[in-house]
């Protein structure tokens, strides 16, 4: 738990993730792309969940989906159920090392890509397989760096 927020270190990455996450990927490896929106509510709430809570991970997911174009609702049950489930283990996550941090942002992650994954095949979507966890997995790679650097940043700025 970080001691002093900052708060222009938060409306950045959360604005960046935003953008990252509406980017144009190239085609043949979109599905690879990290849930970077995801990465964000987790470290939030995992470094302030007294400041980070999941009113304000549903309405980050309902900024997604209007991004996304993704029918309303889809994206903020995910980010507030991610927000949820890291304030109920924050204490004991605090404890871990970094390859168990990775792990639970895997966990994490690939549980909000499989409700996404089966609201959207409830509402007819044709897709079928397990491409949909790439995002968690390649999520819980670049999680090493994203703790690290904003970790920084806030200690710098905070």
């Amino acid at each position: 738990m970080l001691s002093v927020i900052s708060y222009p270190v938060f409306g950045f990455s959360i604005i960046l993730s935003l953008v990252f996450s509406a980017s144009l990927f190239p085609v043949d490896y979109f599905e690879f792309r990290p849930e970077w929106l995801g990465l964000m509510v987790f470290y939030w709430t995992f470094r302030a969940p007294a400041q980070f809570g999941i009113l304000l991970a549903w309405f980050l997911g309902l900024l997604l989906d209007v991004l996304e174009a993704t029918p309303l609702g889809v994206n903020a049950l995910a980010m507030s159920l991610i927000a949820f489930l890291v304030l109920t283990v924050h204490q004991r996550l605090r404890m871990f090392p970094m390859p168990q941090q990775c792990l639970m942002v895997f966990l994490l992650l690939g549980i909000n890509q499989m409700l996404v994954h089966f609201i959207k095949q409830t509402l007819g979507a044709d897709n079928t397989g397990f491409e949909y966890l790439w995002p968690a997995l390649t999520g819980a790679l670049v999680w090493p760096v994203v703790c690290v650097l904003l970790d920084n940043l806030n200690r710098k700025l905070g």
